[in-house]
């Protein structure tokens, strides 16, 4: 039997699909789901969507079109799993479960919330003034998304990509806490929670809207997904070209009417089209082609599409059936889980007192570890986290990979040298950030130190 990868994708039900979300996201999520090696959930993330809408007609009706354009352009739903966030019960449920192991301090420092509480600054308001606790333990709810069905991997933008090494820290600090719990309930080995993996494509396409911008519902500048054929060929004809008349040779490159025709098109179709801009084609000329290719790509989806938007009961009975499918997933893990933390009337039973009740301190459970990563800066970082999740040290941005291990090694030899050390030292001239206190980071290093002198005493024993 082939292993699956499971993957997780949420579709946000606050607007309406548009071209650029069935290119850059709709169209290469099914074709990934119709792989014999993947798994694939797919699910309307409405809670979601009460955090930034707050208008209830608007979030029903997007509901029903996003869940008819995915079916509409050919998602298989014996193969997948297509549900909403909100008929699955257990979601929740492992939201407060999660939500009690997670540190505050690690939600602050998500960035939706961090750019919140900046503007606010800015306008000289309270640095909280307007923002929801919604919007604060978003983190939590994504993860609990992610992790009840212990998905692999997770397609998503980069700005998204925080979220999910926030999933990760929240799965691996509820593993360390009720793992043993967990493994005697269910009699298995593995942990509670796989710790999931950020997927980003570079590759997938972005389009440009009717201005030349990224298409974007934020810029109104979008071709809705489901016009008619009268309306699509209209907002066509308002796509933004520069003077050059019809017989002059036009640039291919920055050309909104291409970039769209090639996001859509063969490689033969794009090549003619290419010689055509070289030949002079006109504006309208190239309009007129652009249509009749996107037409004929969404004519026979538009026309499921109205069939389905006309029998809300046929999708509504989809979207049931594939709840109930996730659900005998969901259910039954939930219920392991309610009794390693102790709140099934069995648990006392079925669990040892061993496996409940730790002996040990939450800071003995797993080692601080480094994190390096890039961002979109260019640049090179890492910081240093304690078994809590709690950021100790954050590195400001360093320019080359191999800089990064060398602060940490002078950071490593201060801390375990030097009986006390102060913030100022730890901040090695500006060079780091420090977030915990001084005594804790100390402690950190010192084992991380440990560690790393016993994996280099490991490695000589074994080369003699």
């Amino acid at each position: 039997m082939i292993s699956k990868i499971r993957t997780l994708t949420g579709i946000t039900t606050t607007g309406t699909p548009h071209l650029g979300n069935y290119v850059g996201a709709i169209r290469p999520a099914i074709e990934a789901s119709r792989r014999d090696d993947v798994e694939s959930f797919y699910f309307l993330a409405d809670y979601h969507a009460l955090i930034k809408c707050e208008d209830p007609a608007r979030i029903a009706q997007s509901r029903l079109e996003i869940a008819a354009t995915w079916l509409a352009l050919g998602l298989d739903t014996d193969r997948a799993f297509f549900y909403r966030q909100s008929d699955i019960t257990e979601i929740p449920e492992l939201t407060w479960l999660l939500t009690c192991v997670t540190s505050k301090g690690l939600l602050n420092r998500a960035h939706a919330y961090k750019a919140a509480v900046d503007r606010n600054l800015a306008d000289s308001e309270d640095g909280d003034a307007g923002i929801t606790a919604g919007l604060f333990m978003y983190p939590v709810l994504m993860a609990a998304d992610i992790l009840i069905f212990n998905a692999h991997r997770v397609p998503v933008g980069r700005d998204q990509i925080q979220h999910i090494e926030m999933a990760r820290d929240i799965g691996q600090r509820f593993n360390h806490l009720y793992g043993d719990a967990y493994r005697a309930v269910t009699k298995a080995a593995a942990e509670p929670f796989v710790l999931p993996e950020a997927v980003t494509d570079e590759n997938v396409a972005t389009l440009p809207g009717l201005d030349g911008r990224k298409m974007s519902k934020s810029y109104n500048n979008t071709i809705p997904l489901w016009l008619s054929a009268k309306d699509l060929r209209k907002a066509i004809l308002g796509i933004v070209t520069d003077s050059r008349a019809p017989g002059e040779a036009k640039d291919t490159e920055g050309s909104n009417i291409f970039a769209i025709y090639q996001a859509l098109a063969s490689a033969d179709e794009t090549a003619a089209m290419r010689q055509a801009f070289a030949d002079g084609i006109g504006w309208g000329d190239a309009k007129q082609k652009l249509f009749e290719r996107i037409d004929a790509e969404l004519a026979e989806p538009r026309e499921r599409y109205n069939t389905l938007m006309a029998k809300p009961g046929e999708i509504e009975d989809r979207l049931q059936a594939g709840a109930k499918k996730a659900r005998e997933r969901s259910a039954p893990f939930i219920a392991a889980l309610r009794q390693s933390v102790g709140l099934s009337l069995s648990t006392v039973d079925t669990v040892p007192r061993s496996a409940t009740v730790r002996a040990t301190p939450p800071a003995a459970l797993a080692p601080p570890m480094w994190k390096r990563y890039r961002e979109k800066d260019g640049l090179f970082y890492f910081k240093l986290v304690d078994p809590a999740g709690e950021v100790l040290l954050q590195s400001k941005g360093i320019a080359q990979a191999d800089e990064v291990g060398l602060v940490i090694a002078e950071l490593l030899i201060m801390g375990s040298h030097f009986p006390r050390v102060d913030t100022a030292t730890l901040s090695m001239e500006g060079r780091v950030e420090v977030i915990g206190a001084a005594d804790s980071v100390r402690a950190a290093l010192v084992a991380l130190a440990d560690i790393e002198k016993q994996k280099r005493a490991v490695k000589e024993q074994g080369e003699h």
